[in-house]
């Protein structure tokens, strides 16, 4: 029989800690084996009790969650879920803990009322059991990128190998990180334009493009219903949406219901991007949990268009690659390190021999 997994619980607040601890208990497959009122002790109970996941608050007493999150991932490396607010600050916070190492969030939403406790807990299952499956190799602070110049791009060149014009990216669990590391690595003048889709609820998406536009020297921003999608440009689907592309290249965004339990999903992108570009499609699936991309993945293969899809020894968690390379959908299966030049020659802008592939 496996051994639950076992979490050590960080809130400033009492009550929280102790409602998180009794739902969380009544799960057969999670131990709650601490808690923690404050950084300073979490950072002590990490190296003491060696939880298998820790949730983590970010203001505290003594030592925030940010400043204890550093030390984890300096001293002992071990999955770190963020219990994030949807506010300005919540959000950058989220985002910091994600650079330094954290590998989900939960958002907080009326944590003062069971009913708010109840529905963290709920999350938080789910997100436990993903977190203890991740690759602990990969735990820790991104790689620092490049301020994107000040100086524009220039013109965009011509395809000289192929002629792929749009790129659909699709990333869960580690995607963040994935992304930060590789969207900075690509030219402005690529030929084609990005769709990023990264499993991400409403309001965080937004952030998440500003930084990536501040690293990059593509323009990054979250897609709006109306948008185009062109060369040098990635556009973020807007979390809560799934984002869809016509033939005319016109995005737009819509509630439909969730596939694999998200949205957006990255099958649904995809699928309509198969649709209005045919062979000049092309698809990327990073780190992740589940199999969402394969499908799409499929489709993009089938209307003539190329796949792309992260190599086991960088992923987080080594998910949906998984599935699309099982699939046999995988042209290519890189590290993230190589991803930026897959993309490259996926595009024509270098001969596809010299990219490396599987």
């Amino acid at each position: 029989m496996q051994r639950p997994i076992r979490v050590l619980i960080v809130d400033d607040s009492r009550f929280v800690r102790e409602s998180l601890k009794r739902k969380l208990a009544s799960d057969a497959a999670i131990e709650v084996v601490g808690t923690a009122g404050d950084g300073l002790e979490a950072v002590e109970l990490v190296h003491n009790l060696r939880p298998d996941v820790v949730t983590l608050d970010v203001e505290m007493p003594r030592m925030n969650g940010l400043v204890a999150l550093e030390q984890i991932m300096q001293s002992r490396p071990t999955p770190v879920i963020m219990l994030s607010s949807l506010t300005g600050d919540g959000t950058d916070a989220t985002f910091r803990a994600l650079e330094l190492g954290a590998v989900d969030f939960v958002l907080k939403s009326s944590q003062a009322s069971p009913t708010g406790a109840d529905r963290d807990a709920t999350d938080l299952r789910a997100k436990i059991v993903q977190a203890s499956k991740v690759n602990r190799g990969r735990l820790g602070p991104m790689r620092r990128s490049t301020p994107k110049p000040a100086s524009t791009p220039g013109p965009v060149r011509r395809p000289q190998f192929g002629r792929s014009s749009v790129v659909v990216i699709g990333s869960s669990t580690g995607g963040p990180k994935a992304l930060m590391e590789l969207l900075p690595a690509l030219p402005g003048d690529l030929p084609a334009a990005l769709l990023v889709v990264q499993h991400m609820p409403a309001g965080f998406t937004e952030s998440m493009a500003q930084r990536l536009d501040a690293a990059s020297q593509l323009h990054i921003k979250e897609a709006r219903s109306g948008d185009i999608v062109e060369p040098g440009q990635a556009l973020v689907a807007a979390g809560g949406y799934h984002l869809t592309v016509d033939d005319r290249g016109r995005v737009e965004l819509t509630d439909d219901p969730p596939q694999h339990g998200v949205r957006p999903a990255i099958d649904v992108t995809m699928e309509t991007v198969a649709r209005a570009y045919g062979k000049r499609a092309m698809g990327v699936v990073l780190t992740g949990m589940g199999s969402d991309g394969t499908r799409g993945a499929g489709l993009i293969r089938a209307a003539g268009g190329r796949v792309a899809a992260e190599h086991e020894s960088s992923c987080v968690v080594y998910g949906m690659p998984r599935s699309v390379v099982e699939a046999g959908y995988g042209d290519f299966v890189v590290p993230i390190q190589g991803m930026p030049r897959i993309i490259e020659a996926m595009c024509g802008m270098r001969e596809p021999a010299l990219a490396g592939g599987r």
